[in-house]
């Protein structure tokens, strides 16, 4: 499967277009249709729906939209790892992490690692747990920050010197906002927006006793700041971590930890035998040097 290929079919289906998506790409709308076709015909797929004026993908299209924006994305990342290999130290770091307040202490060391070398960038990707496995199993991100539980045995690791407090975020004028604590009898009739690493990765089901499906569930999401104006508005409880969401000065959030204490450990991790760029390789030895483990 050619790159450039690849690279027209993602042009078409952004500008669902022939004519514009050949202006963009600097070649002749004949030689593009053409092109596109002769793909059609050798996956034996018809990729995208051309009743009406606009392109629209196909449901095949669809699926291979996603493949092969991961494709390119990889194919330039790897050329512009290769001219990083020079004595000024220059290239892209890209890191995958579970929301944590830890970023924090790796933000500092990324500015420390940006002032002495002004020409490595720094590319954040934010999921869940589950979300940052698969982004550094695609060999999408060189790093993933992951919150435990967490499979270890395919990675190289750094477990980092913090450890996450759990909580619920609510309004301070909830009923369980009375209370200095949260137990996990005091959650099971409650409105709860679930996250994805809550739900899917086995973290609270210890601590509540149950699976955490079986809680009243009433909304999901996968990072907690549009949930927070949601339980500003009044729609529930939502877990999450100490610090994460600021609530000093809100007055229409606040933060309570559980009880019994719940603490989850931070992981960095990469791919085993994995092939480090002069960037990264500087960025792991700042990382050592300015956390403490």
């Amino acid at each position: 499967m050619d790159v450039r290929i690849l690279k027209y079919f993602l042009a078409v289906a952004q500008e669902q277009n022939i004519t514009h998506a050949a202006e963009t790409l600097h070649t002749s709308q004949s030689n593009l249709s053409r092109q596109l076709a002769t793909f059609e015909e050798e996956l034996g797929k018809r990729l995208f729906n051309r009743e009406t004026r606009k392109l629209t993908l196909t449901d095949e299209g669809l699926f291979l939209r996603k493949r092969a924006q991961e494709i390119v994305d990889l194919v330039n990342r790897t050329a512009n790892d290769l001219t990083s290999f020079d004595a000024d130290i220059s290239g892209d770091v890209y890191l995958a992490a579970a929301e944590t307040p830890a970023m924090r202490r790796l933000a500092d060391v990324m500015r420390i690692v940006q002032t002495a070398h002004p020409k490595i960038k720094f590319h954040v990707f934010s999921g869940s747990t589950i979300e940052v496995s698969e982004q550094l199993d695609a060999g999408l991100v060189d790093f993933g920050i992951l919150v435990e539980p967490v499979d270890l045995q395919k990675y190289d690791y750094l477990r980092l010197p913090v450890k996450d407090t759990w909580g619920v975020l609510m309004r301070p004028d909830s009923p369980l906002a009375q209370k200095a604590t949260i137990a996990p009898n005091d959650l099971h009739d409650k409105p709860i927006l679930g996250s994805r690493q809550m739900l899917d990765g086995n973290v609270l089901s210890g601590w509540l006793g149950t699976d955490p499906h079986d809680l009243n569930i009433v909304a999901t999401f996968n990072l907690i700041n549009s949930p927070a104006m949601m339980i500003e508005r009044g729609m529930g409880y939502a877990f999450t971590f100490k610090d994460l969401v600021n609530t000093t000065g809100n007055p229409d959030l606040c933060f309570r930890p559980l009880a019994p204490k719940m603490e989850t450990s931070l992981y960095l991790v990469w791919k085993k035998y994995q092939v480090m760029t002069p960037a990264n390789k500087l960025f792991l030895k700042k990382l050592r040097e300015e956390l403490v483990f």
